[in-house]
């Protein structure tokens, strides 16, 4: 029935989506409108909700992450208000799997897929954040059911631990067994964007709702919060808004810094909010983009509040929890990269997670539509195109790997803190180009070589140079393993 009338309506619908293309086109770069929109096929129209078809659950998840405003304001300039989009994503693994989805934009729910079967339905979901729920008739005598507005995939299985969030992680499974019992109250998560804050307090949430099934557990990001907070002023019930979330056992704000600035009524509310809960021992737990310390724009008294329990800060990982985490995306997604793709992925993306999921979708995208194979060739020329700047930047970690490919030893073997002759002269080589094209300070390219003070790299660099000049196989080596750097 619904493929009959997406048939019916496939000749509007292409009508439909050139229009809001040649809107799109306007508003992003080139290289984003080819990766993203131009893979983008419609296939039908009813009513007023288009059918679009999309290569991947991954290039689902990132147009809803990055680019649900535009959707929207386009479906909406061509269908009205009332405008919907329903993706039909197609995996290919073995069998076709093809999953539907009808969303009303913006979308705030993003299934994840784990090996997935033949057909797999999603239910329609209806974000329930988009007004406020009042769960009392009366406060304190009639409770209704709240939802908690959290994404299931986002759990701790599915979040990598690593040196880099090791201690937030902890935290957050600590405050999940005794909400509002431990020292962590609140518990403030920190980072730059892409680096994995609100999975882990989604998974702080979830696990919360695994351990304490009774325990209302709500996740809000601010920017939601205060458009509710207004609209709870315009419509006379601003008490019913601060009792609402006051009757809530484990609070999640995610990007507080949203409330800084000028937004001194909705920080008022919340600080109501943070006192009752702190009080009464219900347990708060606050993402930003910077620490308590260096953020700015809030009232003296609730920053300070900010303070009370522990701060926890997320930062890059390192190459082993970035492949890691790009494996387990893929596995969740029923989607296979070859070893040496997943590993040119991390080594090249450094800096950011999402970046990376985005180049793995980049490359996933021209492989379907171009029955192309996933191989090492299209990951690079996917990925030089898809991070411009950041392919120019050389780490440390990709200059171990190209040489220990080269040298034909475990990278692992470089970085021990061992005199072995077989790899002093490749650790040597690993310190001379990590000087020649990093940034790091001499101190650092010894931690990461073998625990080297920056004498002993001085000197690796001196010896590496002379051999250069002397040594005519040497020379050869250098200018291979530099060309390899370049690629």
């Amino acid at each position: 029935m619904e493929l009959a009338m997406a048939n019916k309506g496939t000749k509007d619908c292409k009508v439909v989506w050139d229009n809001c293309l040649a809107v799109i086109r306007d508003n992003v770069d080139e290289l984003s409108f080819k990766t993203w929109f131009e893979p983008i096929v419609p296939i039908g129209l009813n009513k007023s909700t288009l059918i679009i078809q999309v290569p991947s659950q991954f290039f689902y998840e990132w147009l809803e992450e990055h680019y649900v405003n535009i959707l929207r304001k386009v479906i909406h300039k061509e269908l009205g208000s009332g405008g919907k989009l329903q993706y039909k994503v197609v995996i290919e693994k073995q069998n076709d799997a093809e999953l539907s989805k009808s969303v009303q934009l913006p979308s705030t729910y993003r299934p994840a897929v784990s090996n997935p079967p033949t057909k797999i339905p999603i239910d329609v979901y209806n974000s329930p954040n988009r007004e406020i729920p009042n769960p009392f008739i009366a406060p304190g005598l009639k409770k209704h059911k709240i939802p908690s507005n959290l994404i299931p995939s986002l759990n701790f299985e599915n979040y990598i631990e690593g040196d880099c969030n090791r201690l937030a992680r902890t935290a957050g499974w600590a405050v999940a067994k005794s909400p509002g019992k431990t020292a962590f109250n609140p518990l403030f998560i920190y980072s730059d964007v892409g680096l994995g804050k609100t999975h882990l307090a989604h998974a702080i949430g979830l696990q919360t709702k695994v351990n304490f099934p009774d325990k209302t557990v709500v996740y809000v990001n601010s920017n939601l919060f205060y458009n509710q907070f207004i609209e709870a002023v315009k419509n006379d019930n601003k008490n019913d808004f601060i009792l609402f979330y006051q009757s809530v056992d484990v609070l999640i704000i995610d990007d507080i810094q949203y409330l800084a600035g000028g937004k001194v009524a909705t920080q008022e509310a919340f600080f109501h909010i943070f006192n009752h809960l702190h009080q009464k021992d219900k347990q708060l737990i606050i993402t930003a983009d910077k620490s308590p310390v260096e953020i700015a724009g809030f009232e003296a008294r609730l920053l300070s509040r900010f303070k009370w329990g522990l701060t926890a800060d997320l930062t890059v990982p390192d190459l082993e929890t970035r492949i890691a985490i790009l494996r387990k995306k893929l596995e969740n997604n029923g989607v296979e990269f070859p070893d040496d793709v997943v590993d040119y992925i991390a080594l090249r993306i450094t800096s950011n997670t999402r970046e990376m999921e985005g180049a793995m979708i980049a490359i996933l995208a021209q492989a379907s539509l171009n029955n192309k194979k996933i191989t090492i060739d299209l990951a690079k020329e996917m990925i030089d195109k898809y991070v411009k700047s950041t392919a120019k930047e050389i780490s440390i970690e990709f200059i171990q790997k190209v040489v220990s490919d080269y040298f034909k030893i475990p990278i692992e073997r470089i970085k021990m803190n061992k005199r072995e002759r077989a790899i002093v002269q490749p650790r040597q080589i690993c310190m001379f180009f990590a000087k020649k094209y990093t940034k790091l300070p001499l101190a650092a390219i010894g931690a990461h070589c073998g625990n080297r003070d920056h004498a002993t790299v001085l000197h690796a660099c001196r010896t590496i140079s002379n051999l250069y000049e002397t040594d005519k196989k040497m020379r050869e080596a250098i200018d291979e393993i530099d060309k390899k750097i370049k690629l």
